[in-house]
């Protein structure tokens, strides 16, 4: 008799759980294929037309009519073209390239040891200064712009006036000035790669600080033990015991640096002469300032996207490890 009242229960309960499941799944599901898969796909599909919004195309989401299937093309176009989209996009693809090989290893070489360091001090001032170097990264872009708008600034900008109090001759213009090349970099990109730096360190330096939380304190007195100084101490066994994390946030940054549209929007808007000219840049001024060619620049997202795709297996492979502690 027991068993016989106790199923109906229990199908009651599982079905209101399936109901409540149900209840919030979908409308994220929902939300997701529609601002999310449909543009993914609609994007994929628009890299084989010749699309623009102000052709008159079919009567399926303007495709066809004015705005013909190309096939591949767009693709073929971005690889080979002679065109001035063609040329810009290629010489984009090397930018983004440098400017990801420059602020990868610089990321980390800085939220690394400053973490370490944040781990030594004090309870009382720790919360404070991880505050602090993290308030960049959730503040506004456009403001953080504008302030190394003002320190770049020629002549009478704060690192020009620095420059000058220690003797120094600044340069004419730190972000337009085409000549100026240090081991290979143009000036303009360095000077964004370091406020790029600046603005997104603090992420990685709290991914680092709750890592550094979670290595056993027995390990790090083991080798204080053996007699090891504080150097070793980090490269021998901090660093070893970091290795996931150094991979994730080496995915994170190379990501996010693939994908930096803001900072070189405002402040280079891709010049001097095209040397901070980035990928995303190229897809938005293709798209709706000059060309306004949405299938061009829809290809020029895919080939983003299929080196993002790329990038990021390949760093899980390379710095993935086998061991946990």
């Amino acid at each position: 008799m027991t068993e016989i009242t106790l199923k109906p229960k229990r199908n009651s309960l599982m079905n209101q759980q399936r109901r409540f499941a149900y209840t919030g799944i979908v409308p994220i599901l929902l939300y997701m294929g529609l601002f999310t898969l449909f543009p993914i796909l609609w994007a994929v599909v628009m890299s084989f037309f010749s699309y623009t919004p102000i052709r008159q195309g079919s009567w399926f989401l303007g495709l066809g009519g004015q705005n013909p299937f190309v096939g591949i093309e767009n693709y073929i176009e971005l690889f080979t073209g002679t065109g001035k989209p063609a040329e810009v996009f290629r010489l984009a693809v090397k930018n983004t390239f440098l400017f990801t090989a420059l602020v990868l290893p610089l990321n980390l070489i800085v939220t690394l040891p400053l973490a370490v360091l944040l781990e030594s001090i004090g309870d009382r001032f720790k919360t404070l200064f991880r505050a602090i170097y993290f308030l960049p990264t959730i503040s506004s872009s456009v403001a953080l712009v504008i302030i190394w708008g003002y320190m770049y600034a020629p002549g009478w900008g704060l690192l020009s006036i620095m420059f000058k109090a220690v003797g120094l001759v600044p340069p004419k213009s730190w972000l337009q000035d085409p000549n100026t090349i240090y081991f290979g970099v143009p000036l303009a990109m360095l000077c964004v790669v370091v406020a790029h730096v600046w603005q997104d360190f603090g992420y990685n330096l709290v991914i680092f600080v709750a890592a550094l939380q979670s290595i056993p304190k027995t390990l790090r007195e083991a080798a204080r033990v053996d007699g090891a100084n504080i150097w070793q101490e980090f490269w021998l066994v901090v660093v070893p015991l970091l290795s996931r994390t150094v991979m994730l946030t080496s995915v994170l940054t190379v990501i996010s640096s693939l994908q930096v549209f803001v900072i070189f929007q405002l402040l280079t808007r891709g010049g001097p002469k095209n040397q901070t000219q980035t990928m995303l840049l190229s897809i938005y001024e293709n798209a709706f300032k000059f060309a306004n060619n949405l299938g061009l620049s829809a290809a020029m997202s895919m080939i983003l996207f299929i080196i993002i795709l790329i990038l990021t297996v390949t760093q899980f492979r390379i710095l993935r490890t086998e061991w946990e502690y």
